[in-house]
């Protein structure tokens, strides 16, 4: 318990960490809307002081499968318009001075040579200023202009990549390149779990699928810090972890609070897994099941491949001074199988 500004003794607050792989884990949609959920998430843990994500360039550079289809719909539908096969049902509004264009390549023309140019103009201007003036003008009419912002992610195409980077950054998320070596990311990831272990950290939320990070959950279980994985499957680090939730689930907003209860199975199962629940390894199982309430199969397995199967109804046994025997028809067809 501690006290508040109000003076009032309520529970202490819970801090969490955001851990992101993005060499490992990248966002299958578009990255502001999966970096939003994904703290909203981890917001359902406690307080979230921090969101990290880590990749080497070649990331932010490449062009996701969903990007590439979308763009290529885009041209083709660009290029309808432009022939007249497509009429538009409503016009194309700019998102800056409202102006209506009959196709969408004459809206990118009318922002290019209009809004993009004064953009350019304030750009130099702030350029040229410094101290405390750059800082202000800055905020006013270049990062602080959200509507030419907004019209800008949708009408202007990145150079580069998709524009992962930036839409990361402008959900909250702090972006980390890594240098160009194999595991750069990794060894970064880990030397954050280390450094949140000594800052009083509650929760501890990795986004990865790395099985190499196993030793890592194991010793922040140790050192008491709550850990969840988020991933496609949870045999790797889902076994390591107090919790562990999908990566789909996470993207579409399906998680709720009730899937972050420590100690209870999520709702969420493996695709690989069968319906009758099997669990793998050497354990023993059984299924069984009753049909008009009078007959019942057993299968067993020993965990070496071997399997019993067992069936038989209740009219097959019979009662003798309280212990249970085969009754003669049953005796009458093992002397013909032998």
């Amino acid at each position: 318990m501690v006290r508040n500004k109000e003076g009032i003794f309520a529970p202490k607050e819970k801090k969490v960490v955001v851990l992101w792989d993005l060499d490992n884990k990248p966002p299958r949609g578009p990255p502001y809307e999966a970096a939003t959920a994904l703290r909203k998430v981890a917001e359902k843990l406690g307080r979230v002081v921090e969101i990290s994500a880590y990749a080497n360039r070649h990331a932010f550079i490449h062009l996701p499968h969903w990007v590439v289809e979308e763009r290529r719909e885009r041209r083709n539908l660009d290029f309808m318009e432009r022939k007249g096969e497509v009429t538009p049902i409503d016009p194309y509004i700019c998102g800056v001075c409202g102006r209506k264009c009959k196709t969408n390549l004459d809206l990118k023309k009318h922002f290019k040579q209009l809004h993009e140019r004064e953009r350019q103009k304030k750009v130099n201007r702030m350029r040229s200023l410094k101290g405390k003036k750059r800082q202000k003008f800055k905020e006013r009419f270049v990062s602080g202009n959200e509507k030419y912002n907004e019209a800008a992610r949708r009408l202007l195409t990145p150079k580069v990549g998709y524009g992962l980077e930036a839409e990361l950054r402008r959900a909250g998320v702090y972006v980390k390149t890594v240098e160009d070596k194999p595991q750069a990311a990794d060894w970064a990831v880990k030397r954050q779990i280390q450094h949140s272990m000594t800052r009083g950290i509650d929760w501890l939320v990795l986004v990865s699928d790395d099985k190499d990070f196993s030793d890592m959950l194991r010793k922040a279980r140790e050192a008491d810090l709550g850990t969840l994985v988020v991933s496609d499957r949870d045999r790797a680090l889902g076994r390591h972890a107090d919790l562990w939730v999908p990566w789909s689930g996470v993207e579409k907003g399906e998680i709720g609070e009730m899937d972050l209860i420590p100690g209870k199975r999520p709702r969420f199962e493996e695709d690989e897994e069968s319906e009758v629940g099997f669990s793998g390894g050497d354990e023993l199982f059984s299924l069984s099941y009753d049909e008009d309430e009078r007959a019942e199969m057993t299968v067993e397995s020993d965990g070496f491949g071997r399997f019993n199967v067992s069936a038989f109804s209740e009219d097959e046994w019979v009662e003798d001074e309280g212990d249970f025997a085969l009754s003669d028809s049953d005796d009458d067809s093992d002397d013909e199988l032998f």
